[in-house]
């Protein structure tokens, strides 16, 4: 690369008869031209270009990498020790891309769907759902509403979930839960919970028949029952109106590109993988 463009500012930097050689600029100075670089080296454009799409094209792979080994973990509900070791691993690999870049809340906004966890509090209601037949897991999702902002804004982490005969497969009803953050640092948010909430419901075609049979005319108050459910919210409040600070925790955005979320609970609350997902109506 060095000898595409090098000779030349070698052998004026040199000092010997520079005044004898030919100056390749000293004609388009005189004339009052400005060339730009890109037209003096063309070829340095073109090494930029490649070394940048050599880039890109190294974090996919390690992207790629990452996805391969939380494949088939369930979301991290079975995992080996040997399988976590690769998964951290490759989720360092994949981290040291982003080291050091402020968060780009532009960027952060809109809805991720989780992948891997290490959490806890989430890996407990995968357990549930693996071990009690009443009882389903379906999607987990984090959608972040921030774009208009530029110190924090609201995330919602919201859970699919559902009761088998009694509500609609695996997205029978939605676990919410509200906070707001602040960016406190480079790439860590400060999470305040505000709100958890159970909505959506979308009860079963076997209990819509219990309420209300398709060959009985439906009376008021079975119609009224079914409206009830698919509006019913209960919300738990988990902000003392009276303080500030409630409950709350710190979240380290560790890796984000337009597909791809990393997160770190700070305090040994686990690691997340999510990826880009559609929007979503709450």
């Amino acid at each position: 690369m060095d000898l595409s463009f090098a000779s030349p500012l070698m052998y004026l930097s040199s000092g010997k008869r520079a005044v004898d050689k030919f100056n390749p600029y000293s004609s388009m100075l005189t004339m009052g031209r400005k060339v730009s670089s890109t037209k003096l080296f063309p070829c340095l454009a073109t090494i930029a270009n490649q070394s940048t799409q050599s880039v890109e094209c190294e974090v996919e792979n390690k992207k790629h990498h990452l996805l391969r080994a939380i494949q088939d973990t369930q979301r991290g509900l079975l995992t080996t020790a040997d399988q976590r070791s690769s998964i951290e691993e490759a989720l360092v690999c994949v981290e040291g891309y982003n080291m050091g870049i402020p968060i780009d809340l532009v960027k952060l906004d809109g809805t991720w769907r989780l992948q891997y966890t290490s959490a806890p509090d989430v890996l407990v209601l995968l357990e549930a759902a693996a071990r009690l037949p009443f009882f389903q897991v379906g999607q987990i999702f984090q959608k972040f509403e921030c774009r208009d902002n530029s110190r924090g804004g609201v995330i919602r982490n919201v859970v699919r979930w559902s009761i088998p005969t009694l509500f609609e497969e695996q997205d029978g009803a939605t676990l919410l839960v509200s906070a707001k953050f602040d960016v406190v640092s480079v790439r860590n948010i400060y999470l305040r919970f505000e709100e958890i909430s159970v909505q959506n419901i979308k009860i079963s075609e076997e209990l819509q028949a219990v309420i209300a049979p398709a060959l009985l005319p439906r009376s008021f108050l079975s119609l009224q029952i079914l409206q009830f459910l698919a509006t019913f919210k209960a919300e738990i409040p988990v902000r003392n109106p009276g303080r500030q600070s409630g409950v709350g925790g710190l979240y380290y955005l560790s890796y984000l590109d337009s597909n791809m979320l990393l997160g770190r609970a700070v305090g040994g609350g686990g690691v997340f993988v999510f990826t880009r997902a559609q929007p979503l109506d709450l």
